[in-house]
């Protein structure tokens, strides 16, 4: 027997999709669709890195949807879910993810596909709102200030003494010193408030200091 009569068999004996409950598909599909299409959003959103990668963010998209389809699979045939474990079984990612919040939302689309594959709209939409929630919190105390890498080149020890004070009651932490004969490389984690830079003005207009440079920092904080 040809492929082609055993599929035109296996079609005419399911009755042309007459196992299936093609209603529960559809609307399974379109809802995580739509949750695959608000983790987007919320990932365009609040995303916090160097470069956007709208590849990885319609990637989730994809995966919820694909995931979705997983679940439907193997729900509906017994077969087909051992056949599934077996071929998902040797597929290996060798992508790095670089953001551990990229995790967060990998996780949400793979389990947001299976929560609705399986019929529980309400748990999707409800983790979805607590995520939406607890990703606010953290965003809006991230908003009230930005953490920075001050890289100061001086000379002298009372400089480097009143380099710290013109940091004031900015929280700080000194990541590294250099020293190179007379001069010494000085670099600082700073944690500013609303863009207040005036310290800057302060520590360049110092005699002995040579150059300060101000760079953005994504990583967290330790202080």
């Amino acid at each position: 027997m040809s492929v082609r009569d055993m599929i035109k068999k296996s079609v005419l004996e399911a009755g042309a999709f007459g196992n299936y409950d093609v209603p529960k598909i559809v609307s399974a599909l379109v809802m995580a669709l739509l949750l695959g299409g608000l983790i987007y959003l919320v990932y365009r959103k609040f995303y916090t890195g160097v470069i956007f990668s709208r590849s990885f963010a319609v990637t989730l998209v994809g995966m919820t949807v694909l995931t979705c389809m997983v679940t439907l699979a193997i729900s509906t045939n017994v077969v087909i879910s051992l056949g599934m474990v077996g071929a998902l079984s040797i597929v290996r990612f060798r992508t790095a993810v670089k953001d551990p919040m990229d995790l967060l939302y990998l996780f949400w689309a793979i389990t947001s596909g299976i929560t609705v594959g399986a019929g529980m709209y309400l748990l999707a939409f409800a983790a979805a709102a607590v995520l939406i929630g607890m990703i606010l919190l953290f965003y809006h105390r991230q908003e009230n200030g930005q953490i920075y890498i001050a890289v100061i080149h001086y000379q002298g020890d009372e400089t480097g003494d009143r380099i710290i004070r013109a940091f004031g009651k900015m929280k700080y932490f000194i990541k590294s010193k250099t020293m190179r004969q007379e001069k010494t490389e000085m670099a600082v984690e700073l944690f500013c408030r609303k863009n207040d830079m005036a310290f800057m003005e302060t520590i360049r207009s110092l005699e002995q200091v040579e150059d300060i440079t101000l760079i953005q920092y994504n990583g967290e904080y330790h202080g």
